[in-house]
């Protein structure tokens, strides 16, 4: 089993990080800057950096937060939000992103991840999947969660993989900010069709939820109030999986995971 990751989420909007419920009712948490070089002390993997409103109001990712961020962190940055050309995912690349990620983008002209991971490289394409479950379908949604594209998650996901998707990262609309866990369901569903690592994000408000989601089949785990509210750590989601048997990058010994 490869190493499991630990990702922090920073959602973006109009220069600030924010959480919300079920993609809506947004609070400012507080300066990406300041919370990216936060987690990278805490022992974050990676981060991911979504201007979650880009897409809805017609404009382009934060460049100059993603470069600021870029220039102070050495962990590799995820970002998207309103990328939706070529000459959008090489701005974000230039501006310091290691990958891009897109959402409605995608949906909207499949064609933009083949052409982008011939161009940039597979590994640099990440395509986020808005999931909605109606009754027994998940559908993947658009435009921050607010319309359904009418195509099923796990057609969708067999899709981006084909057309060259480096990783998939999988959203629960129905489980965003609830504190209930990952979707499990959905998450070992996505993850038995297709080979390419699957990042489960929403609803991760406790360690046993990131090891509920890795035995789902997840490769990685997404956090963001579970870090922002302070009630945790990177360091105690990576000391709970470690002490069950799952490989993560080591975390310096001195920090203990709270009770």
């Amino acid at each position: 089993m490869l190493t499991v990751r630990i990702i922090p989420c920073l959602d973006l909007h109009e220069g600030k990080v924010v959480k919300g419920t079920h993609f809506r009712n947004l609070k400012v948490i507080g300066d990406p800057v300041q919370l990216a070089r936060h987690y990278e002390a805490q022992g974050a993997d990676e981060l991911i950096l979504l201007d979650i409103s880009a897409t809805i109001e017609g404009r382009k990712t934060m460049r100059v937060v993603l470069e600021r961020i870029a220039s102070e962190v050495f962990i590799p940055i995820t970002a998207g939000g309103g990328i939706a050309s070529l000459e959008d995912m090489q701005a974000v690349l230039l501006a310091g992103a290691d990958k891009i990620t897109m959402c409605t983008a995608a949906l909207n002209q499949p064609a933009l991840i083949e052409e982008g991971a011939k161009r940039f490289g597979s590994q640099c394409i990440v395509i986020s999947i808005d999931a909605k479950r109606h009754a027994d379908t998940w559908y993947a949604y658009t435009h921050s969660g607010k319309r359904c594209s009418g195509k099923p998650v796990l057609e969708w996901a067999r899709e981006c993989e084909q057309l060259g998707a480096g990783e998939l990262l999988i959203n629960s609309i129905d489980r965003d900010g609830t504190a209930q866990g990952y979707d499990t369901e959905l998450i070992r569903a996505v993850a038995e069709v297709v080979s390419i690592p699957v990042i489960a994000s929403s609803g991760g408000a406790h360690p046993e939820h990131a090891l509920a989601a890795v035995r789902a089949g997840a490769d990685a785990v997404l956090l963001a109030s579970a870090l922002h509210t302070g009630k945790y750590t990177v360091a105690d989601f990576k000391w709970y999986l470690a002490e069950a048997g799952i490989p993560v990058r080591p975390v310096s010994s001195d920090r203990k995971m709270r009770t």
